[in-house]
């Protein structure tokens, strides 16, 4: 499915397909927080140690099959598949820009 999604998260999106945490960074404004499972990562340094280990690790590749906006806010959906216990799994990715960079990232396990 071709989601027209604005550049930086677009950008995001390709780059964890490749598994490419710098491209997964290039967005991010210095000061980004990710919030993964409830728990917020403050910081480029951080939020890059984060995906290295916990996505890039588990060769974690989200596919989002829906978009929408909500009050500013961009939201995917779809299934991530690799390495990981019950692949693939479907997420929410809650996007909130920072002018032309990530300024917040949300990411939400479906139970």
């Amino acid at each position: 499915m071709s989601l027209h999604l604005p550049k930086p998260i677009a950008d995001y999106i390709e780059a964890n397909r490749r598994l490419d945490l710098d491209g997964m960074m290039k967005h991010f404004a210095p000061d980004a927080v990710f919030i993964d499972n409830g728990k917020d990562f403050v910081g480029e340094d951080a939020i890059a140690k984060m995906l290295k280990d916990e996505a890039i690790a588990v060769r974690a590749v989200f596919e989002p099959d829906s978009f929408r906006e909500e009050d500013g806010v961009y939201v995917l959906e779809g299934p991530a598949h690799g390495d990981f216990p019950g692949s693939p799994l479907r997420f929410t990715y809650r996007f909130a820009m920072n002018g032309n960079t990530i300024g917040t990232l949300e990411t939400i396990v479906w139970a």
